[in-house]
């Protein structure tokens, strides 16, 4: 994957070459991948910006991933270039808001925009804290997406039936000891059937993440279904006989 990268104006900038391995059986860009992507751009601009990864670590705190909302208005292909910038809003009650959006080589059609919801996590405790290393300068006010993710629950009306059991292994853990935020997403299309994702491109994703998986632990994936949109809920125990919420998310084909 090529990176030809620029930042300015608070935004930052990477032209990128779509490569086989990020593409599905129709060549076109997984949304797993645009998640994937998302998460290196977050990471790369926040280091520039003096919040990123080595520099949280130092006060034993993280940035956690909660809430994600992506519209793809086209997938682009397999050996396609677009351009994929990002930038952050600031806070917005107990978040910090992130947007990105990915437009065509010229820079003229917007193929998927995304809007993004995170926490800070002390890391000893697991409790939240206001301690981002935010410079207000930093902040860019342009929206991808006009309101922040909300919160994703499977209809009452929509009941849901068990799909299947994932075993978190070693293919799923990432550099902070858990499942990554992007698994979840492939889980859950992996949850939808197959007729479906082979001939209907999904137009839209939104994902809240409720709570961390561990190597080993296995999630209980339940679908329901409405027209052409999808909830797949991942479900965990919570060490007392009952499931707790690791997420849910909406998938509309």
């Amino acid at each position: 994957m090529r990176a030809i990268v620029i930042f300015m104006n608070n935004i930052y900038h990477q032209t990128l070459r779509i490569p086989c391995y990020d593409t599905d059986a129709a060549q076109l860009l997984k949304p797993v991948s645009f998640m994937n992507y998302a998460q290196e751009m977050a990471n790369c601009h926040a280091s520039i910006l003096g919040f990123g990864y080595d520099d949280m670590i130092r006060t034993r705190t993280a940035w956690v991933l909660s809430r994600m909302h992506i519209k793809f208005l086209r997938h682009p292909k397999w050996r396609e270039t677009v351009n994929l910038r990002t930038w952050h809003k600031g806070p917005e009650g107990l978040f910090y808001l992130r947007d990105f959006r990915m437009t065509d080589e010229q820079d003229k059609t917007d193929l998927a925009v995304a809007t993004t919801s995170w926490l800070v996590v002390n890391m000893d405790t697991r409790r939240l804290t206001r301690d981002a290393l935010l410079d207000e300068d930093s902040i860019c006010r342009e929206h991808a997406l006009d309101t922040p993710c909300d919160k994703v629950r499977i209809p009452s009306q929509c009941a849901a039936e068990p799909a299947s059991v994932h075993k978190v292994s070693y293919s799923d853990v990432d550099l902070n000891g858990h499942a990554n935020n992007a698994m979840y997403v492939q889980w859950a299309m992996d949850a939808v059937s197959s007729d479906v994702t082979r001939e209907k491109p999904l137009k839209e994703l939104k994902i809240n993440f409720n709570h961390e998986v561990m190597p080993d632990e296995s999630v209980s994936l339940f679908r329901a279904s409405a027209g052409d949109t999808y909830y797949i809920e991942g479900k965990i125990p919570d060490g007392e006989g009952r499931y707790k919420s690791s997420f849910c998310v909406e998938l509309a084909f």
